[in-house]
């Protein structure tokens, strides 16, 4: 069947059985294409914008509900999915590990897979799951005892299932995999525990490993044959040149929320979590590779550059947020909101820095980044003392810091549009105290070495909307929220950046100028990104409601501020009513000019 017609028939909604294989080339072509969200990230470099207008700044007004879907029973924890959507179903994962085949135009369930979790895994910050992977007939993801699963996507009977590591040494797994070149892409969660850090690549048809890049200096990476028999692949860095002794073997910078690929750079981009333990006194140097983005080549599994946010981090500053690849002055780079306060932009082939600036308001533990080195000017007594300077041992002086370990952005992914050349980050203004504790690494219990608790800012808000520059850093404009913002963004052709609220709320606002012109009351808080896809001439916006995640677990005096928040489990489905007869239409000629 002809290419152009298969595209047309997609946009109507109308693909068949014969092209219900998701391909490379689809997915590549995500970035432009309208009928399908085929990856977490919209496309593959994380951008989270699609060209879809028919719902704009003009029309979104009229923007209704059109069905929603309860996730049910009584696991209504924390909800961080973003959908996916090809061939007229939806795929969506929902806490407990579960994932949900609905009917994408109705809402109707087609089928459910709920994983059968053991007793005594350990997540960090809620029993979440982020999302799926589509790749040719499957849909694939993650569980929270840290094994993959690949199901078929017209039935959910299990293709093939992969253990990823031991949930009882403290793994485990949220993030939503990615496919690069018909690999899947994974990390690993689980860096208060003591893990090692990394990335795999399987054959996503098969599940079978192909390569695994470790993401804390000192470890040894891998490749594998046809047979499953590994190859050493070379060590990451070098042994103890920025670990000391032996920490580097429990040594934390955790993959947990996942990665994104660029085609132009055949590279994939993961950030990695805070070293263990939390108590930097214990590790002078650097502690590669935590606190970093690496980029990984996909053919080789070796780490062709490296960008560390925040050398021996003290604070729990993850770098696990999403580098996003875009075009700026000629050159492809990326652009990176670290949980550290600091807004990172890269030369996406090399690494170099090229720009970096505040995100939030208010930063304590550096006064600014040094472009020419790339590293942070640190602010000496901002950093926890340690418990052997303190009292007997037992403690170390305690500091306020900002942001607070819960960071000026977390796994709440932004957007960028090329339209605007605007990056939409959620951002949080709050801070902490914190100091440090004496601490040993116990397989599978928490190793953090630290104490501390979350504190507001300001008495009027703690989240912020913020649309940034990045080549002048200039906040352009803001729309202040009083609760914590803990949801990812998606931004549109129609000139709408759409994000949700821990309040419950829905909302649209100009791209261009931040007037909030739409929202919508789901019932329950918003911790998870929006999605938006053409069907049947029509275009629908989602998003999955449900509060939870680390705010309410960790949050301090902040979860005390929002505990009047309810918990749910819904999946929010939206367009405008009857909007789409004369598209339908139109593309009904489109896909009639194909085929002629």
């Amino acid at each position: 069947m002809h290419s152009k017609l298969l595209l047309a028939l997609a946009s109507l909604g109308l693909a068949t059985a014969a092209q219900a294989e998701v391909t490379d080339q689809m997915i590549q072509n995500e970035a432009t294409t309208k009928g399908s969200v085929l990856t977490w990230g919209v496309n593959t470099q994380g951008q989270r914008y699609s060209p879809l207008k028919q719902v704009n700044t003009a029309t979104v007004g009229k923007l209704a509900p059109v069905w929603a879907f309860s996730f049910g029973g009584e696991k209504q924890r924390g909800q961080e999915a973003q959908p996916v959507i090809y061939n007229g179903r939806m795929f969506v994962t929902a806490s407990y590990s579960r994932i949900f085949a609905l009917d994408a135009t109705t809402g109707k369930k087609l089928w459910k897979y709920e994983h059968r979790l053991p007793e005594g895994i350990m997540p960090c910050c809620d029993v979440v799951n982020r999302g799926a992977a589509l790749y040719d007939n499957l849909v694939i993801f993650a569980t929270l005892d840290a094994q993959l699963v690949a199901l078929d996507q017209a039935t959910g009977d299990v293709v093939w299932k992969e253990k990823i590591d031991d949930y009882a040494a403290g793994y485990s797994a949220t993030a939503a995999p990615i496919i690069a070149n018909g690999l899947i892409l994974t990390g690993v969660s689980g860096g208060e525990f003591g893990v090692v850090g990394r990335v795999e690549a399987r054959d996503a048809r098969t599940g079978a490993m192909v390569w695994s890049r470790p993401t804390v200096e000192g470890h040894m990476g891998y490749t594998y044959d046809k047979e499953g028999n590994k190859k050493e692949n070379g060590i990451s860095g070098t042994v103890n040149k920025s670990w000391p002794g032996d920490l580097w073997k429990t040594g934390g910078a955790a993959t947990w929320l996942g990665g994104t690929y660029d085609a132009k750079t055949g590279l994939a981009y993961f950030g990695t979590g805070n070293p263990a333990p939390w108590n930097s006194h214990l590790r002078q140097g650097d502690n590669l590779f935590s606190c970093s983005t690496v980029a990984i080549d996909i053919k080789t599994g070796q780490i062709k550059w490296h960008y560390q946010g925040t050398p021996n981090d003290s604070w729990d500053f993850d770098g696990v947020n999403e580098f996003v690849t875009f075009d700026m002055d000629g050159k492809r780079v990326g652009g990176k909101a670290d949980r550290n306060g600091y807004f990172y932009v890269n030369d996406a082939s090399t690494g170099e820095l090229l720009n970096a600036f505040p995100f939030v308001k208010k930063i304590t533990w550096a006064s600014s980044i040094d472009l020419k080195t790339g590293r942070p000017n640190f602010i000496a007594d901002n950093r926890p003392g340690s418990p052997t300077d303190g009292d007997g041992g037992s403690k170390g002086s305690p500091v306020f810091a900002a942001p607070g370990f819960l960071g000026g952005k977390n796994q709440m992914p932004m957007a960028y549009s090329p339209d605007t050349k605007l990056f939409y980050v959620p951002a949080n203004e709050w801070g902490m105290e914190i100091w440090n504790e004496p601490v040993a690494y116990k397989k599978g219990a928490a190793y953090l070495g630290a104490g501390f608790t979350i504190k507001p800012l300001n008495p009027d808000y703690i989240g912020a909307m913020r649309a940034i520059d990045p080549k002048t850093g200039r906040t352009v404009w803001e729309v202040k929220n009083t609760a914590p913002l803990w949801g990812g963004v998606l931004t549109t052709g129609g000139n709408l950046v759409f994000w949700g609220t821990p309040e419950g709320y829905l909302k649209a606002a100009d791209a261009k100028t931040g007037k909030v012109v739409w929202e919508f009351q789901t019932g329950s808080g918003v911790v998870a990104p929006p999605v938006t896809w053409q069907q049947g001439g029509e275009q629908y916006v989602s998003v999955v409601s449900g509060w939870g995640g680390a705010v309410p677990l960790w949050g301090g005096e902040v979860a005390k501020k929002v505990n009047l928040l309810e918990q749910g489990g819904m999946v929010w489905v939206f367009k405008i009513p009857s909007a789409g007869g004369a598209t339908k239409k139109a593309a009904a000629g489109d896909a009639k000019l194909a085929a002629n």
